[in-house]
């Protein structure tokens, strides 16, 4: 991937950390005000405290995100935001004169969200801010404490004790279900062939070796067949790669229709394909292998064409100790069918 792009895809990655972070600041912070000010009623804080809460409650989650929206590193800063949090909520608890329990939610929750953001490490440092600016300001009040939580606090407390736990649990499985996505997709990229849909040639090998060796085990019959789409060079050297990549693209969707779901095909490289024929012997598998032969010559591919394939299939038995000396029978047997004239299919022996 070039550099520009990847660059490109950093920056909408941490524009989405800083939307989600905003999201559940807005929340949280807007919640937090009713938990604080209900501590704060019950010491009589002046008008300048009440500014600041509507301030940090209402002002403050919109300006740290345009802060991270404008700077370079909008993830750094967004962690910078986050520890002043962390340090705002020292100075409420400090103001609160350490009312129970509006302090003992608002350290918690606080610290919550830290751990779900940057780990352990990073709410350890958010909470030795709110350590220090909480001693800071409990000094400068005098040290006041008032640790009695009554009723208003209580109702003040109920919605960030609520709400702010879901939105974390929201943002969390929003997370999760998108690492799950992504898991998938690259289980599948590591599986399959982008341009036509199968096994890549790696993990179909695998598939052989397995089938090999459950057949070793049990004797149960296996067939392989190696299949080429006849003068393929031709149609890209004609037609051009375009058409080309949507014939392999048709070809293997049609492949599939003639296979059962036990049968696992894969794409071997360029123009030939591979399928491994789990419980079938050479006879069952020429009636697979004349199947497909029939299903393309009736098919009209890409820009119109007609196709024809030849196919080379081989049996493992005493004469196939291995994955490769497997596939070299069935790929001899393709080889004499494109000798034949092509357009059929030939059994090994």
């Amino acid at each position: 991937m070039p550099s520009t792009q990847l660059a490109a895809d950093l920056t909408q990655s941490h524009l989405r950390f800083i939307r989600r972070i905003h999201r559940m600041r807005s929340i949280g912070l807007g919640l937090g005000m009713l938990c604080v000010g209900s501590g704060l009623y019950a010491t009589d804080a002046p008008a300048a405290v009440w500014a600041l809460l509507a301030f940090n409650g209402l002002v403050w989650p919109h300006l740290a995100y345009w802060l991270s929206r404008r700077n370079a590193h909008p993830d750094r800063t967004e962690f910078r935001n986050l520890t002043v949090d962390s340090a705002m909520g020292g100075v409420w608890i400090a103001l609160m004169q350490f009312n129970l329990l509006p302090s003992v939610l608002l350290a918690v929750m606080l610290t919550m969200d830290k751990l779900s953001v940057g780990g352990p490490r990073f709410a350890s440092r958010a909470l030795l801010w709110m350590m220090a600016t909480c001693a800071i300001v409990a000094a400068l009040n005098g040290f006041a404490f008032a640790p009695h939580s009554g009723q208003m606090e209580i109702l003040g407390s109920l919605p960030l004790l609520i709400a702010y736990p879901l939105t974390i649990g929201i943002a969390t499985w929003e997370l999760g279900h998108k690492v799950r996505l992504q898991n998938k997709l690259l289980r599948e990229v590591a599986v399959v062939d982008f341009a036509s849909g199968l096994a890549n040639r790696r993990h179909w090998l695998e598939v052989v070796r397995g089938e090999l060796a459950r057949h070793q085990r049990t004797q149960r019959p296996a067939t392989l067949m190696m299949i080429d789409i006849d003068h393929f060079k031709q149609i890209n050297d004609s037609q051009g790669h375009t058409v080309g990549d949507q014939v392999i693209e048709e070809f293997a969707a049609l492949l599939q229709h003639c296979l059962r779901e036990t049968d696992t095909a894969g794409r071997y490289g360029g123009d030939e394909f591979a399928v491994v024929l789990p419980g079938s012997d050479l006879s069952e598998a020429r009636h697979v292998a004349e199947r497909a032969l029939e299903r393309v010559r009736e098919r009209l591919f890409a820009q119109g064409l007609r196709c024809s394939i030849s196919i080379g299939a081989a049996e493992a038995g005493p004469s196939t100790p291995d994955a490769g000396s497997w596939i070299r029978k069935a790929d001899n047997a393709l080889y004499r069918a494109k000798a034949a004239g092509r357009d059929r299919v030939e059994l090994a022996q």
